[in-house]
């Protein structure tokens, strides 16, 4: 399938399939799974991460851009950009090492917050499906434009985090919906509602130190947004003030029909 015409995108791209090789020549490593460090927020970083990471700061030398790099291992690199290269590495680190099929790199661009990402480009590290939006452009994959869908109750799929950590208000909104999928890849679970295929996407955990960070949801967002869809916390108040850094977490709500949102905000889901 064509891949983006757009000359940053054209970079975001390429930086992603760079990755994507990382991962297949990860995948037959006998340190597969090995913790190496800790990330720039205090977890774990397993060697697939470290691996990815450093395969993005190669490119970017390599494509001779300026861009800062602001990633979920290493923490914000300065390269005497104006712009930053916001990157979750691998999205769904625990899909990957145990062989799920969830995963994804993750590279926005912008600065500032979430609502000064001008481009968006996820790919499927299994699949190789490549989402991607710049800014007033509408959203794609793989070439094809998405959009999100209207709400039909009957035909309801929501994704919701749920485990351990979940909030009660998490399992809530899980027992609301027709059909409930969780896949551990917040990228890939959101670009779900960008594209269609799901209606919700409910991320809350009772610790706020266990919600998400830009840096898992910054392209996720601007390409649901120019897909048709919105992204609030779990109150329904609007996330684009918030900063792209690693060092704050967020709830996340992502819903492709307003009449959907408005509904769970009122009902027994999240409300």
């Amino acid at each position: 399938m064509p891949g983006p015409t757009r000359p940053d995108l054209e970079v975001l791209y390429r930086i992603s399939l760079a990755v994507h090789r990382t991962v297949r020549d990860w995948a037959s490593s006998p340190r597969r799974g090995e913790v190496v460090a800790m990330g720039a927020d205090g977890s774990p970083t397993e060697e697939l991460d470290r691996l990815a990471e450093a395969e993005i700061l190669r490119m970017l030398e390599a494509e001779g851009v300026d861009w800062d790099l602001l990633s979920e291992e290493v923490g914000h690199v300065a390269r005497g950009g104006r712009r930053s290269l916001v990157v979750d590495p691998i999205d769904g680190t625990m899909n990957a090492i145990r062989n799920l099929p969830f995963s994804s790199v993750s590279l926005a661009l912008g600065s500032g917050t979430l609502d000064g990402v001008e481009i968006g480009l996820v790919r499927d590290l299994y699949r190789g499906t490549t989402w991607w939006a710049a800014r007033g452009d509408g959203a794609f994959v793989d070439g094809r434009p998405i959009h999100t869908r209207s709400w039909d109750r009957r035909g309801e799929v929501f994704f919701v985090n749920l485990g351990l950590r979940a909030t009660e208000r998490s399992v809530r909104l899980a027992g609301r919906g027709r059909r409930v999928r969780s896949l551990g890849c917040a990228s890939l679970e959101m670009l779900m509602v960008a594209q269609g295929s799901a209606d919700v996407y409910f991320f809350e955990n009772r610790e706020e130190g266990r919600n998400l960070r830009a840096t898992d949801i910054a392209a996720a967002y601007r390409i649901l947004l120019e897909a048709g869809g919105g992204v609030n916390d779990t109150r329904g108040a609007s996330i684009g003030s918030f900063p792209l850094s690693v060092d704050r977490r967020t709830p996340v709500f992502a819903w492709g029909d307003p009449a959907l949102s408005r509904a769970l905000l009122t009902e027994e889901g999240p409300a």
